[in-house]
C-alpha cells in the first residue's frame, strides 16, 4: 500500500502539472453539454412544402392557413402549376408538395369526398416519413372539422365515435432535452475518461520513464492502479460539472436517488478506464492510443442506443451492445433520471458492467509487461 500511495502523488502531480487539464477537464465538455443537446434535436420543424392550388376556394385557403400555422411546415411555393412545384422540390427547396385539385372545395359539398396528391422528396427518408405523417394529421384533422360544420348534428350524433384520452409518462411535455441530455453527458464522461487513461502509459512510455518504472519492485496491479485512480476522481468532477450544467441551463433534476448515479458511475469508471489502460497496454506512441480510441468511441456512440433505439438494430448488433458498458450506463441514466428508477431496477446493469470491469482490468494487468 505504501508504493500504491507514492505511485498516486506522482500521478496526480503529474496531471496538475498538465497546463491544459483545466481546459479539457471542465470547459470543453461544459461547452459541449451545452452545445451537442441543441443539434441532437429530435423535432423536426420547418419544413419546406409547396402549395399547389388549382382551386382557390376558402376551403383551400383555410387548409392552407392550417399547414402553415401549425409550426412543422415553411411555404417555400404557393402556385397554380405542377411544374413551378416540381423544380422546387428538385432544387431541394420543397421537401413536400400538396396538390389541391380543381373543383376540391365543390366535390367535397356535393360528393363527400375529394382526393388530394401529396409527393414528397424522400431522400432522407426520416424527414421525409414525419414530413408526411404530420401533413396527414394535419388534413385529417381539418377533414373532421369541416364534416362538424357541415353535416347535420342528427347524423353526425347518430355516426359512432372514439375519444382517445391521452397520457404521457415521464415526459409529459415531450422534451427532448430530457432524453438527450444524460445520454450525451455519459459519452462526454467516457470519452474524457478513455482518452486519459489511454494516454497515460503511452505517455511513460513516449517519455522514458516507463523503464525507470519497471526497474523498480513495484507490482503490476499497484502499478495499474495507481493509473486508475487518478482519473476515477476526475471522471467524477466531470459528471458531477454534467449534472450541474444540466440543472441550470436544461432544468433537468434527476427523479431517482443522485447515490444511485455515482454508485453506477463508479462501477462504469471502472470498467471504461480498464478498457483505456488494457489500449495503451497495445500502444507506444500517443497517436496510435488516439486513432484506435476514437474508433472505439466512434463505435461506442454509434451503437450505445444514445441516436438511435438499440431495439431496431439488427440481432447481431444488438448481441454486441451488450458488450459495451456505455450502453448500460445510457440506459441507467435515463432510468433514474428520467423514471425514477430504484436500486432494484439497475442491479442487473451493474452486475454486467462490474463483470465487463474485471474482465477489461484483468486483461489490462496481465497484457502489461513489466520489462526493462
Amino acid at each position: 500500500m505504501r508504493a500504491l500511495k507514492f505511485l498516486l502523488q506522482k500521478e496526480f502531480r503529474q496531471v496538475f502539472r498538465d497546463k491544459g487539464f483545466i481546459g479539457r477537464l471542465f470547459i470543453a465538455p461544459a461547452i459541449q453539454l451545452i452545445l451537442l443537446p441543441m443539434a441532437a434535436n429530435y423535432t423536426i420543424k420547418n419544413i419546406n412544402i409547396a402549395i399547389v392550388d388549382h382551386d382557390h376556394s376558402s376551403v383551400s385557403k383555410k387548409l392552407t392557413d392550417k399547414i402553415v400555422s401549425s409550426g412543422y411546415f415553411k411555404l417555400t411555393g404557393y402556385t397554380d402549376f405542377n411544374s413551378k412545384a416540381n423544380i422546387l422540390i428538385e432544387n431541394d427547396k420543397a421537401d413536400i408538395v400538396l396538390e389541391l385539385p380543381e373543383g376540391f372545395e365543390r366535390n367535397l359539398i356535393r360528393e363527400g369526398n375529394q382526393k388530394i396528391a401529396i409527393e414528397v422528396n424522400a431522400i432522407n427518408g426520416v424527414k421525409a416519413s414525419v414530413g408526411f405523417g404530420y401533413l396527414s394529421g394535419i388534413i385529417s384533422d381539418y377533414n373532421n372539422s369541416i364534416r362538424m360544420e357541415w353535416v347535420e348534428p342528427s347524423r353526425m350524433n347518430a355516426l359512432p365515435t372514439i375519444d382517445i384520452i391521452s397520457s404521457f409518462w415521464y415526459n409529459p411535455a415531450l422534451t427532448y432535452y430530457i432524453f438527450m441530455v444524460p445520454a450525451i453527458l455519459v459519452s462526454l464522461v467516457t470519452s474524457i475518461a478513455g482518452l486519459s487513461a489511454a494516454f497515460n502509459i503511452v505517455k511513460e512510455k513516449e517519455i522514458g520513464t516507463i523503464e525507470q518504472i519497471n526497474v523498480t519492485p513495484i507490482k503490476k496491479h499497484h502499478f495499474i492502479l495507481g493509473k486508475l485512480i487518478p482519473f476515477l476522481f476526475m471522471g467524477f468532477l466531470v459528471f458531477t460539472v454534467g449534472l450541474l450544467i444540466s440543472w441550470i441551463v436544461y432544468g433537468i433534476v434527476p427523479l431517482g436517488h443522485i447515490a444511485l448515479l455515482y454508485l453506477f458511475l463508479e462501477v462504469f469508471l471502472f470498467a471504461i478506464l480498464g478498457f483505456g489502460l488494457l489500449i495503451s497496454t497495445y500502444t507506444e506512441t500517443q497517436q496510435q492510443a488516439n486513432s484506435l480510441m476514437f474508433l472505439f468511441m466512434m463505435v461506442f456512440n454509434m451503437m450505445s442506443g444514445l441516436y438511435t433505439p438499440i431495439d431496431s438494430m439488427p440481432g447481431w448488433a444488438q448481441f454486441i451492445t451488450h458488450l459495451f458498458p456505455i450502453n448500460y450506463f445510457i440506459d441507467v441514466m435515463r432510468m433514474v433520471v428520467i423514471k425514477g428508477s430504484g436500486l432494484h431496477d439497475i442491479l442487473h446493469h451493474i452486475w454486467a458492467v462490474l463483470t465487463i470491469g474485471i474482465v477489461l482490468n484483468t486483461w489490462a494487468v496481465l497484457n502489461y509487461r513489466k520489462t526493462t
